[in-house]
C-alpha cells in the first residue's frame, strides 16, 4: 500500500507526447569535460546523475548484449537516447513529501538524510525482434540512497508507452532488476571504482 499514491501520481504526471523525440533531443545532456571525474566523489546527486545519463544508453545496450550472449533474444530493444533527469520528488504518503506542511508548526518538512532520493528519467528504445521497427518510450522512477561508499540504486519502477503517441501507457511495474536498473548499477559501480572519466 506504501506505493499506491506515487503510482497514481506517476500514471497521470507523464503524458505521452507526439513531440517525444524532439523533447529528448532538445534536453539531451552535453558530453562532460575531461575533468568531470570529480562527480563520482560528490555528495550531491544532481551532478552525478547528470553525468550518468550521458552514458546510460551505452551501458544499457551492453546489458542487452550480455543477455543475448546467454540466449535471451525475444523482445530485446536498443536504447537510443535517455532524457534529461527530473529531481522533483513525488509524495510517498501523508506527511512524507519534502514540500508538505508540518501539522504542528506549519513549516516545510525536510527529508531525512537516509530517505531515498527520487529521480525521473525517460528512455527511447527501438525493437526489431518482430521483424518490424517498433519505437518504445519508457518512463523510469528511480530511488537512490547515499552510503559511505557513494550513491546506490535502492529500487526502480518503470512504465511503458508507445511512440509516437497512441495507446495509453501500461501501469508502472517494479523494474529494479531490469536493463536500465542494471545499467545504472553498473555505472555507479564503475564510478566508485574510478573508471568513469
Amino acid at each position: 500500500m506504501f506505493f499506491l499514491v506515487p503510482f497514481y501520481c506517476l500514471l497521470f504526471t507523464w503524458p505521452i507526447e507526439s513531440t517525444f523525440a524532439a523533447e529528448f533531443i532538445s534536453k539531451k545532456p552535453q558530453p562532460p569535460s575531461e575533468n568531470s571525474n570529480f562527480v563520482c566523489q560528490t555528495a550531491e546527486l544532481e551532478p552525478l546523475f547528470n553525468r550518468l545519463i550521458v552514458d546510460l544508453p551505452s551501458y544499457a545496450n551492453r546489458v542487452i548484449q550480455r543477455s543475448r550472449s546467454v540466449g535471451v533474444t525475444e523482445g530485446l530493444s536498443y536504447v537510443i537516447i535517455a532524457g534529461f533527469p527530473e529531481y522533483e520528488p513525488l509524495p510517498l504518503g501523508p506527511g512524507r513529501s519534502p514540500k508538505s506542511a508540518s501539522l504542528d508548526i506549519g513549516e516545510p518538512v525536510e527529508p531525512s538524510s537516509d530517505e531515498p532520493r527520487q529521480v525521473f528519467i525517460s528512455t527511447l528504445e527501438r525493437n526489431y525482434a518482430t521483424g518490424t521497427l517498433v519505437e518504445l518510450q519508457h518512463y523510469h522512477w528511480v530511488f537512490l540512497t547515499k552510503t559511505q561508499s557513494g550513491w546506490r540504486l535502492a529500487m526502480m519502477f518503470s512504465r511503458l508507452g508507445t511512440y509516437p503517441a497512441g495507446k495509453p501507457p501500461l501501469p508502472p511495474r517494479d523494474s529494479s532488476t531490469g536493463v536500465i536498473a542494471q545499467a545504472i548499477n553498473t555505472w555507479l559501480r564503475d564510478c566508485r571504482a574510478g573508471v568513469i572519466r
